[in-house]
């Protein structure tokens, strides 16, 4: 069991190489990184032929100028994905930008910035939500759900239930958590995005910014028979009754028979 370990780790080591070596040198042939890495060619051919596999390289064909009419090298290349293997400072730029925002314009300004960005989230979201109210009649649960898969699409990892009195969406990764812990105002502009896309008013009720496990969304929905907080919707075909009659029974007094006899016609 130790060696198998061993060898699984030096192999993770090895294709961290193989990735350093093409952001530094750029596309290379397995030839050139066998020799950069002091390995044969085939030894090398595993390791790429499982980074391709994992999306984090792509094989190419091109033709060199000095090899003439020669066979075509093969070269890999690193994918997005292979690059995002790599430290960025995109965080740090984004606090740096947001904070000169904060500092110029003040709290409003940081919030335009952030109902910008939302924009563009909010308009590739709004077709698969809007084929959901279609399909289901636009309940804000099935809307939820639409919308879990949208956000997820934007490395989100969402997922929507249903709950007792509506529906909870759950955002279980956050792309700007570092920097909406400092700038609430992302998380402000992120709800209101979501309560216009489900299309009824949400309640956040945890985020990752504030150091919960998953940013967290409660949208209300259509409550069950016998909860007096909102009046049950009449049933079709049957009349509702008026809002302003009386429920007292103080308030309803019995008419004797002769009563109603003198009253005119």
């Amino acid at each position: 069991m130790h060696p198998r370990a061993s060898v699984t780790a030096d192999d993770g080591r090895t294709r961290d190489r193989v990735s350093a070596l093409l952001l530094e040198h750029g596309p290379q042939t397995a030839s050139e990184l066998a020799t950069r890495l002091g390995i044969s060619p085939a030894a090398v051919r595993r390791h790429l032929d499982a980074l391709v596999g994992a999306g984090r390289l792509e094989e190419r064909l091109s033709r060199d100028a000095h090899r003439g009419r020669g066979r075509p090298a093969r070269r890999f290349h690193l994918t997005d994905a292979g690059r995002s293997s790599f430290p960025h400072a995109y965080d740090d730029l984004a606090l740096t930008a947001l904070r000169y925002v904060a500092a110029s314009g003040g709290p409003d300004a940081v919030r335009a910035v952030a109902e910008q960005q939302l924009a563009g989230l909010e308009a590739r979201a709004s077709s698969a939500v809007e084929s959901a109210v279609r399909a289901a009649e636009g309940a804000p649960v099935n809307r939820a759900q639409a919308l879990a898969v949208a956000l997820t699409a934007e490395g989100y990892a969402a997922t929507a239930s249903a709950i007792s009195g509506g529906g909870q969406l759950c955002q279980h990764h956050c792309p700007v958590a570092h920097v909406a812990a400092e700038f609430p105002q992302l998380c402000e502009a992120e709800t209101a995005v979501i309560g216009r896309l489900v299309g009824t008013h949400v309640q956040r009720l945890a985020t990752i910014a504030h150091g919960d496990g998953i940013c967290t969304t409660h949208i209300p929905g259509p409550l069950r028979p016998g909860n007096r907080s909102t009046p049950a919707r009449p049933v079709p075909g049957e009349r509702a009754a008026p809002a302003s009659a009386p429920t007292s029974r103080t308030s309803t007094r019995t008419i004797p028979t002769n009563d109603r006899e003198r009253t005119p016609a």
